[in-house]
């Protein structure tokens, strides 16, 4: 099984279409329930997963994603190489490509991961950096089709921060033909450049992309409704400040009433309880933030097989 759009990389969504997006989704259900059929799907493959900033979902879900797929995981830090000394990523990415067949990066800057695509000869997966994080989102994507069956006109409201996930589910929502509703303080809204992408997606979709600065109008028959930290990695200097601004967009059990009966609660993680969402929403009955942390493992794959797996 395959997609019907080949992939070269994965770096913020805009590679995909929607067709594409639907494929992506499907493999992943079908690796979720036969994992024997796709055992050998990366039979000597090697996979670079190379680790810039901090990693637990990422970095164990890739890692043992490979492994399944019949491929080898080479586990890099950043620190440790050649390019934490000074090394060009350019001359990093030409060396690389000769010895492996994919590479995996968490980093900072998204700059890093476009430099890498346009001077290697492999795919880049983009792992995370500060603008996008779009394998949480296949993720998230795959966790609202298997719990209501699809994900066409379904109403996704973040309350947060206007970071890298608001721009990913932005996204990823607007090619899903989802009604994306952003709610952030007017200070710390997403990128104007990345909602106007989203709003061209959704046209062609079907989709909406709102924002908001009031939680309660923006969560009101939400059917998804996500949250993620105030301060991400490198913002920990800004936390205080960041708490400040974002009072009153807690994610609590007062908000959840105003959503659909029949809401989930989605959250990347690491969680900060009794910050961003309360341990009564993150812990409760509408909350499946572990199903979903645990497909970001079959998404992975899935994504993994596009790039560089050989089917029979």
């Amino acid at each position: 099984m395959t997609t019907t759009q080949r992939l070269k990389h994965l770096l913020t969504l805009e590679e995909l279409t929607a067709e594409g997006l639907t494929d992506l989704l499907e493999l992943a259900k079908d690796v979720k329930t036969s994992p024997a059929t796709y055992a050998q799907t990366l039979a000597g493959k090697k996979v670079a997963l190379l680790f810039e900033k901090a990693s637990t979902r990422t970095r164990i879900s890739f890692e043992v994603g490979v492994v399944e797929l019949g491929g080898y995981p080479v586990v890099l830090n950043g620190s440790d190489m050649q390019i934490g000394r000074g090394e060009s990523l350019s001359d990093t990415i030409q060396v690389m490509s000769r010895y492996v067949d994919a590479l995996m990066i968490r980093t900072f800057a998204h700059e890093t991961v476009e430099t890498l695509a346009a001077h290697g000869t492999i795919p880049i997966i983009n792992g995370l950096t500060d603008l996008h994080h779009p394998c949480q989102v296949l993720a998230d994507l795959l966790t609202v089709e298997e719990h209501f069956g699809q994900r066409q006109g379904k109403i996704l409201a973040y309350v947060g921060d206007g970071n890298n996930m608001a721009h990913s589910l932005l996204l990823g929502g607007a090619l899903s033909g989802m009604t994306v509703r952003i709610c952030s303080p007017a200070a710390y809204a997403p990128d104007q450049t990345i909602i106007d992408q989203a709003k061209v997606l959704a046209q062609k979709s079907g989709g909406r992309i709102e924002q908001y600065t009031d939680p309660v109008q923006a969560v009101t028959d939400a059917d998804v409704i996500y949250s993620d930290v105030f301060a991400s990695m490198g913002q920990e200097e800004e936390s205080a400040d960041r708490l400040k601004a974002f009072q009153g967009y807690q994610v609590d059990q007062t908000l959840l009433r105003s959503a659909a009966d029949d809401v989930i609660f989605l959250h990347c993680l690491p969680a900060h309880r009794g910050e961003e969402v309360t341990a009564e929403v993150i812990d409760g009955s509408h909350s499946l933030v572990f199903d979903q942390a645990e497909n970001r493992l079959h998404a992975q794959k899935a994504l993994m097989i596009e790039l560089i797996g050989v089917m029979n």
